[in-house]
């Protein structure tokens, strides 16, 4: 999995790239919780996301848990796989989805 971060005013987005899945989920965890401070909106671009598991669902659970009280937080470029993961597990009505 590899993360690209760029902040723009308050608004950081991280592009992931890759499986989001119990082996990369504490990093990209890790790269979350070191830059809340530095953003009141979180944008996380999953274009070139191909999977994620329950170890990446609680990742963005937390996430929006924390975002939700300074700001917000929504994914972009979702695919149709991805949505369907979302659908199944009910995350699709927690999480903003653009």
């Amino acid at each position: 999995m590899e993360i690209n971060k760029t902040i723009q005013n308050e608004t950081l987005t991280v592009r992931i790239t890759g499986r989001i899945d119990t082996t990369t989920a504490p990093k990209l965890g890790d790269s979350l919780t070191e830059s809340y401070d530095s953003c009141s909106e979180l944008v996380l671009d999953f274009a070139g996301v191909d999977y994620i598991s329950s170890a990446g669902l609680r990742i963005l659970l937390s996430a929006q848990k924390v975002m939700s009280k300074k700001g917000g937080m929504k994914l972009i470029n979702v695919s149709s796989d991805i949505m369907d993961i979302f659908e199944v597990t009910g995350f699709k009505d927690i999480l903003t989805i653009e």
